[in-house]
């Protein structure tokens, strides 16, 4: 399947939904330090709690790291500066999908590292300036589960 990556995720809520979110996928969830939080933190708890036995998450101490382990064919960057539509892509099983923190997004130096094959984005209106982190890679991960035709989904 795929694998998201949160870039130093600042907000328990939205790591506990994106943890809900990959157990529903079959994603696996990658977190790249500093988090703006504990792992043990209430909030986190509540958003995924009974979803968290279900769902691969891992923590990386930084994000060559990450990938040095997971060692991915393709990697795409998400960002509202992006000029290509994550609808734009075909995503292959081990493609990671990588999303910044919550108040600045993903920073410049993050999206122009070597390992990023594309930079892509989620369109939204002209006035909009972001998507909520887990919003926006829901409608990622959405996207290439549907152009794989919802392998392994129910019903």
């Amino acid at each position: 399947m795929f694998r998201i990556v949160f870039y130093r995720p600042e907000i328990p809520p939205n790591t506990g939904n994106a943890i809900r979110l990959a157990a529903n996928t079959g994603c696996e969830l990658h977190l790249i330090e500093p988090l703006g939080f504990s792992m043990a933190d209430r909030y986190l708890r509540r958003a995924g709690l009974d979803y968290h036995d279900l769902a691969h998450v891992r923590v990386h101490p930084d994000l060559a790291t990450a990938l040095r382990l997971l060692a991915p064919a393709r990697v795409y960057a998400f960002t509202a500066k992006a000029t290509r539509r994550h609808t734009d892509v075909a995503y292959a099983e081990g493609d990671v999908l990588l999303f910044g923190p919550e108040s600045v997004g993903l920073p410049e130096q993050v999206q122009h590292d070597p390992a990023v094959t594309d930079l892509l984005r989620v369109p939204m209106l002209p006035s909009s300036r972001s998507l909520n982190i887990t919003n926006a890679a829901s409608i990622a991960v959405y996207e290439a589960w549907r152009q794989h035709d919802f392998r392994g989904a129910s019903g």
